[in-house]
């Protein structure tokens, strides 16, 4: 019984040790998360940055994997990014990848303030003087008090995980920039990687410090799951462009002008709204020009006006050409280039202005309409004379019979036209070569 007992007792323990080893092993296999800073640093990049540092910390990963391509961005998400990284529970890779990437401008910093900076072969580092959202040098003593800061910020980084803080000075200074193999030459940058496995090779088991002690980057043969930004974070992010700012207020003109011209669609209202609000969440994050957002406003009252008041056209004309230079002018660009596209404020004013040309022939059309309605309606409608005009008469004009008179006698049965009205009585004259078959009827 004992060697029986003994026996199940064996194969017990041999059968929990082959399923406990799948999951033993899987938990030895390094868990690596990666987030992609791909693109200008902004406050929704930055929103997308500190999700992934607290997702990192809350699933335990080994390692953050940061993948890095980016221009620069705005200093205020710079620094958002730039303390989230700092103060991670988890070790944080920064890769400049793929080939032809770069870590440019607020992405200096960013890099500087990972535990691990790696660049892959042709890609670049640098180039981080503070300008304005203009794209303009900061003069006088504000200047300096920017300049100073970022200098003083960009050390400290580089100082406390073992970089060249001289060097990280002159990029902010004097905007130098490097490619890869001189970063790690001169030691900005921490190792040349060509590929994502190859980095988590080479960065396993190297120790980092942190103010409350040093952690060690287990990362050979990890398993690297990747979050990209989500759906409604990149549509935000796309927001965040001149061109797209410019288009979203065309869109919003059209909606509330077509709402206002016909009243109870109410479907282009509400698309001319909620274009109204997310043109306001994108200009909220780019160098807005007042002069061109006002004249853009002008634009859209002179279609407006064109729509009411017998122009003609001229003021949609008018309107053209303050909408091309608004476009031009809306946002601030400075010397970095930043704008609307032209070619796109070309083709938007081409179908603005036959947009509006469309509604004013439509107004000068119902214009041109005969009322159908009150006393002017009876005007110039065709009868049949039922009662000899001598000078007063009987005509039969749209479906009734009504007291008529005219400047000469004209007999039973011809046709004449309403050339006027006093109260229930019509002034008619004889319409030669018309038939009245069109209104004859039998009363």
């Amino acid at each position: 019984m004992r060697a029986r007992d003994a026996l199940r007792f064996g194969w017990t323990v041999f059968a929990a040790a082959i399923a406990l080893a799948p999951a033993t092993a899987l938990a030895a296999t390094p868990h690596i998360e990666q987030a992609d800073l791909n693109g200008d640093i902004n406050n929704v990049m930055s929103s997308y940055m500190q999700n992934a540092v607290s997702r990192a910390e809350s699933d335990h990963a080994d390692a953050l994997l940061v993948v890095m391509n980016t221009p620069g961005g705005i200093s205020t998400s710079m620094d958002e990014i730039v303390t989230s990284l700092l103060n991670s529970k988890v070790p944080v890779i920064v890769y400049v990848y793929p080939s032809g990437a770069r870590a440019a401008s607020a992405g200096l910093f960013v890099a500087q303030a990972a535990d691990v900076l790696a660049m892959a072969p042709g890609t670049n580092i640098g180039s981080a003087h503070p300008i304005q959202s203009t794209g303009e040098d900061l003069t006088g003593d504000l200047g300096a008090k920017v300049l100073n800061d970022a200098v003083t910020r960009v050390r400290s980084l580089a100082s406390m995980h073992g970089r060249n803080a001289d060097w990280a000075e002159d990029a902010v200074r004097n905007s130098v920039n490097i490619d890869a193999e001189q970063a790690v030459r001169l030691h900005v940058a921490d190792l040349v990687a060509s590929d994502i496995p190859s980095l988590l090779s080479q960065v396993d088991g190297r120790q980092v410090p942190r103010t409350g002690g040093s952690l060690t980057i287990r990362s050979a043969n990890g398993i690297v799951d990747d979050f990209p930004m989500p759906v409604w974070q990149v549509f935000l992010n796309a927001l965040i462009d001149p061109t797209i700012a410019a288009l979203l207020i065309i869109v919003a003109g059209y909606g509330i002008i077509t709402e206002m011209s016909n009243p109870g669609l109410i479907l282009p209202g509400v698309i001319g709204g909620i274009a109204a609000v997310l043109a306001i969440v994108s200009l909220a994050n780019l160098p807005l020009n007042v002069a061109g957002a006002l004249m853009m406003l002008l634009a859209l009252v002179l279609f407006i006006a064109d729509l009411k008041a017998p122009t003609h056209g001229f003021l949609s004309v008018g309107g053209v050409f303050a909408l091309v230079l608004g476009m031009a002018f809306l946002i601030n660009t400075g010397p970095i280039g930043l704008g609307v596209n032209p070619i796109v404020s070309l083709v938007t004013a081409l179908i603005t202005l036959g947009f509006f040309a469309f509604f004013i022939r439509k107004v000068l059309a119902a214009r041109r309409q005969p009322a159908f309605v009150g006393a002017d309606s009876m005007l110039g409608a065709l009868g049949e004379v039922r009662e000899e005009i001598s000078p007063e008469g009987l005509v039969f004009v749209g479906g009734a019979l009504w007291k008529a008179t005219a400047a000469s006698p004209i007999p039973a049965g011809s046709p004449v036209r309403v050339v006027g009205r006093d109260g229930l009585e019509l002034k008619v004259a004889r319409e030669n070569g018309v038939a009245g078959g069109e209104t004859k009827e039998k009363s």
